[in-house]
């Protein structure tokens, strides 16, 4: 498509609008605009036309300009009352210093459009003017109650810093990189780090770009409130029913529901199971000197399930060597002695909670530090200031479904 078609027929140059569906009422909550050229029956994307940096920022400003145009002109001729959300380059927006995108609002805004119905989605990720005059500018658009969304979240891990800067009241997390094997991995630590962000700073979580169901389960478990795909719907001329796949999404979290609920029963009752071996043993064995009889045991009846097993005391640090399962066997690993685990996550209000409920616990799934494998760990309150540690192999929690 040549742009100089595109820039001398704009009549041909029309906004589509891509449904968003919200987590608790299952309905359309909004769209996002984006930009198509319809010509003799085709419809093509403007991506690659706004995209094109060979294209004088001017032009592309103009066609930009087109869409939203029209999009908000549709919007108040149908009476529509969603969120409306905008993609804006943040090289684009600031060749003016954001100036067009506001008058074309405050234009809308006498018409009917209230401005907190706007969700500017900003991509900066290639921006190389000043993030202070940006940051200004987006600050500037909220007190007039305009909000603000990171665009492209979760293909790496260089945005992560601009959310404490911008505290946007939406993260746009990309789904793409879930369907690559190679990329999966990585990709759950870096969702796992803006689900944590998002909480923090009372952002809203959008997963976009579900292709899948498998996407859309990962969304909903990973926190995510807004959903937007190919799965659920796609980009059409005009606004839809805002029921229109509410049984759909009602059926499937119904399904990822009830997944969550087998996988939490099977965690709940391991850990249960677990708790009830080394109790036993532990009121055996305790008293010995060391815990030597106590992990003599423990390594025989959990042989099949842990591959390291240690004691340490109240404050973390460890009182006995380690217990490693290697591929000869057994070995004992002196030189853990004395060192210290209360740095970790979770591990000080871990001790708290065993010392109070009296009972053992089953670890979330995390990356051991020294295998590189995800496992769970089992702790158990031997004492009043004894605490028993059991990592779990990756091989036991894969051959028993809900673990993993």
């Amino acid at each position: 498509m040549d742009a100089l078609d595109i820039l001398t027929n704009l009549e041909n140059v029309v906004p589509f609008f891509q449904p968003i569906f919200s987590a608790d009422e299952h309905l359309v909550i909004g769209y996002e605009i984006l930009g198509r050229y319809c010509k003799d029956g085709d419809i093509m994307s403007l991506g690659p036309f706004f995209q094109d940096e060979q294209i004088p920022e001017e032009y592309r400003i103009e066609v930009d300009q087109l869409v939203l145009l029209k999009a908000l002109q549709k919007a108040v001729d149908q009476e529509n009352n969603d969120l409306l959300f905008v993609n804006k380059d943040a090289s684009l927006l600031m060749y003016d210093d954001g100036e067009s995108f506001l008058q074309t609002l405050l234009l809308f805004q006498d018409k009917g459009i209230q401005l907190d119905r706007i969700v500017l989605e900003i991509n900066d990720s290639k921006f190389d003017g000043e993030h202070d005059q940006l940051d200004h500018l987006l600050n500037y658009y909220r007190t007039f109650g305009i909000k603000i969304a990171i665009a492209k979240m979760g293909n790496d891990r260089s945005h992560l810093d601009r959310i404490g800067q911008l505290e946007p009241d939406i993260l746009k997390v990309n789904l793409s990189a879930l369907r690559s094997s190679t990329t999966a991995s990585n990709f759950q630590d870096i969702v796992y780090t803006l689900a944590l962000l998002a909480r923090k700073i009372g952002a809203t979580l959008l997963f976009e770009n579900i292709e899948m169901s498998f996407q859309l389960q990962f969304a909903w478990k990973k926190g995510g409130r807004y959903y937007q795909g190919y799965y659920l719907a796609t980009p059409t001329g005009d606004f839809v029913d805002p029921s229109l796949v509410k049984d759909r999404l009602k059926g499937k979290f119904h399904d990822f529901i009830n997944h969550e609920k087998k996988k939490l029963e099977t965690i709940y009752s391991t850990a249960t199971a677990f708790h009830n071996i080394v109790l036993e043993l532990a009121n055996k064995y305790k008293k010995q000197v060391g815990y030597e009889e106590l992990f003599k045991h423990l390594m025989r009846e959990m042989n099949d399930v842990a591959f390291r097993m240690y004691v340490c005391d109240v404050d973390g640090f460890q009182i006995s060597p380690n217990f490693f399962k290697s591929q000869s066997g057994w070995v004992v690993q002196q030189e853990y002695v004395q060192k210290n685990w209360s740095w970790r996550p979770y591990f000080l209000e871990n001790i708290v909670k065993m010392k109070y409920e009296k009972k053992g616990l089953l670890s979330d799934l995390y990356s051991d530090i020294e295998t590189g494998e995800t496992v769970r760990t089992f702790s158990f309150p031997i004492s009043v200031s004894d605490f028993l540690f059991i990592d779990i192999s990756y091989t036991y929690l894969f051959e028993h479904e809900g673990l993993l």
